[in-house]
């Protein structure tokens, strides 16, 4: 039991003990050692406080936890109070349920939601007391592997997990344990990796080869065994299915401490920058009435007094507007709120969002992405300045004060012009507002613009765009910000240098492997923090393991280019993101899939 080592009241030594303990109400106990549980530990390469505000973590863990011959338990990084005080008490890392070691469980499942949380992984394996690097774990240690967004390019970190999961975890991940416990007792390691390549999504990085051209770029990606297939298609559940009736509810405050309910998984707008928006293709819907008894069981079961309607694009959801009228009657008398991540400003949603505002204030998410028509025909937006500019003005008629614009830096084909027509839209919101009679102007309005780094990822028609080079977002961003005159505007914009590493690693192959080792050697943990970031440390990284980090973020490649992930089916076809890309150049859009299929691949029709 490795939580004996280190006492309770040792805890008073780090500021948020409550991260460390488990027992929050919800949470699963069972009894291991009675019932021949398969231990799976769901891996959260990041504090607690981020992520028990990730739905994927709720949403799996009560998955796993209904099988009977499974328990699913939850370990997180630590923060560095916690790392020093494992390290004081030569206490190993564990899981919070039952306080016993990451190194004697059966799997562990990471998920990998963020490129620059790779070197928390590794944080994790090394506290844990667990080899690093796949091919240094034998039989008697625990499985290592990983899902999320990340793993639809798995290789930068393929010298480290045992197997990938790529895909819907509701679709498979049943079978893969069936599998495990058919395996465990009576086969090696090795042999259960090779039985489950036959299941979708499965990918064991080891059972392939590589070899590279003269130019650094990928000859050929070929299977080493016989049970590896050529292509791997990812785990897909055609609707969406189970949803758990209760959350966890965390002992500490959260980044998002609230209910979630997913009303949708995938999106039908197509913008091209959108990796979320293309990897879970085709959009799938839960019924209103399906929706209604998860948000009132989840109410019931946490006393949450806030609940948040999740999709990329929650305001697409076909009955929208009825859904939201039918929610309030249950949740206007519990004075609970509702929340939606970003709206599409027509004025069905907003008279639907106006009527959320009765229980509390909050603020209104818009992301028009880019400032200019030009740029935001390129990346397929589909919105006009007058459709912005409209929908604010209902929202300011609604009684939104406070208004949250979303930009992107540095997208394909964007010249100084588009730069600077971020800061103009910014002040045209601000203007808007001031057309309302002077009755309606209660309170002064607020306007925040944030700005992000556009990083290419694959399975997008940016996936062979060159990414701009720091030196050149930060100039963007201070052009932008010097622009702004208007005091109701404030201005945020994310760390150029960060979003480089994000670059490099989101379209790496496996060569990476030694420099995400070097750099966690040398330091480097919580890159996703700004204030703990270290660019230093990731360029020395870099030169030591003789990587040019222009060859994965700042080039262009050719439409012929063997990309690291191509042997990957996420169901979108590569001819149809490279029309996508070719249409991006010529600054044609490509209409949503209820006006009309553009024959992506995915076959939703």
């Amino acid at each position: 039991m490795s939580r004996q080592q280190l006492k309770i009241s040792d805890l008073v030594k780090v500021t948020k003990p409550g991260c460390y303990t488990g027992g929050e109400v919800n949470a699963v106990m069972k009894e291991a050692a009675k019932q021949d549980l398969t231990r799976f530990a769901f891996c959260f390469p990041d504090t607690y406080e981020v992520g028990m505000s990730h739905l994927g973590l709720q949403i799996l863990y009560f998955f796993l936890n209904r099988r009977e011959d499974t328990w699913c338990e939850r370990a997180f990084m630590p923060w560095f109070d916690m790392i020093s005080l494992l390290n004081e008490t030569k206490t190993p890392l564990f899981a919070i349920e039952s306080g016993d070691r990451l190194q004697d469980f059966d799997i562990l499942g990471f998920t990998l939601q963020y490129e620059m949380s790779y070197t928390n992984v590794l944080a994790m394996l090394d506290l844990a007391g667990i080899p690093l690097r796949a091919d240094e774990r034998g039989q008697d240690w625990p499985l290592v592997c990983a899902g999320g967004p990340c793993v639809t390019n798995p290789e930068p970190m393929s010298d480290f997990v045992d197997f990938f999961y790529i895909g819907d975890g509701e679709a498979a991940l049943d079978v893969v344990l069936d599998r495990y416990r058919m395996y465990k007792n009576t086969h090696t390691k090795a042999d259960f990796l090779a039985s489950i390549c036959d299941i979708p999504g499965i990918y064991v990085p080891r059972f392939y080869d590589i070899s590279y051209n003269e130019d650094g770029t990928i000859c050929e990606f070929v299977p080493n065994h016989p049970a590896a297939p050529e292509t791997v298609s990812r785990a897909f559940s055609p609707s969406l299915g189970f949803f758990p009736d209760r959350f966890i509810v965390p002992l500490t405050e959260a980044i998002h401490n609230r209910a979630v309910v997913e009303i949708a998984r995938g999106c039908m707008r197509g913008c091209r920058f959108c990796q979320a928006g293309f990897i879970y293709r085709p959009l799938r819907e839960r019924t209103p009435s399906e929706i209604l008894d998860c948000a009132n069981a989840l109410l019931d079961t946490t006393g949450h007094d806030e609940i948040s309607l999740l999709a990329l694009s929650a305001c697409d959801h076909e009955n929208f507007a009825p859904l939201i009228d039918d929610l309030l009657g249950h949740t206007a008398k519990r004075r609970v709120s509702i929340s939606l991540p970003s709206t599409r400003l027509d004025a069905v949603s907003l008279s639907a969002l106006a009527k959320t505002q009765a229980v509390r204030k909050t603020s209104l998410t818009v992301a028009p992405e880019a400032g200019s028509q030009k740029m935001r025909d390129i990346i397929n937006k589909n919105l006009t300045e007058e459709d912005i500019l409209e929908g604010c003005f209902r929202a300011f008629q609604a009684g939104y004060d406070k208004i949250k614009l979303y930009f992107m830096a540095g997208l394909p084909g964007e010249e100084e012009e588009d730069v600077l027509a971020i800061a103009a839209l910014a002040e045209k919101v601000v203007d808007t507002y001031y057309r309302l009679d002077y009755e309606a102007r209660k309170r002064p309005v607020s306007v925040s613009v944030s700005t992000a780094c556009f990083v290419p990822k694959p399975f997008t028609p940016f996936q062979w765009a060159a990414m701009t080079y720091p030196g050149d977002f930060a100039e963007d961003q201070q052009t932008v910000k010097s622009r702004i005159r208007k005091k109701q505007i404030s201005y945020r914009y994310h760390d150029a240098k960060t979003a480089q590493i994000e670059g490099v690693l989101a379209r790496g192959d496996r060569r990476l492997g030694t420099a995400i080792l070097a750099a966690y050697r040398a330091g480097a943990v919580f890159d996703g923090w700004s204030e703990r970031f270290r660019y230093d440390i990731w360029l020395a990284a870099f030169t030591q393991a003789d990587i040019d980090p222009a060859f994965y973020a700042h080039r262009e490649r050719a439409a012929d280019e063997k990309l690291p992930w191509d042997f990957i089916n996420m169901g979108v076809s590569k001819k149809f993101l490279l029309r996508e890309w070719e249409r991006a150049q010529a600054e044609k859009t490509t209409p949503n899939c209820r006006d009309g299929c553009a024959g992506c691949g995915c076959g939703c029709v």
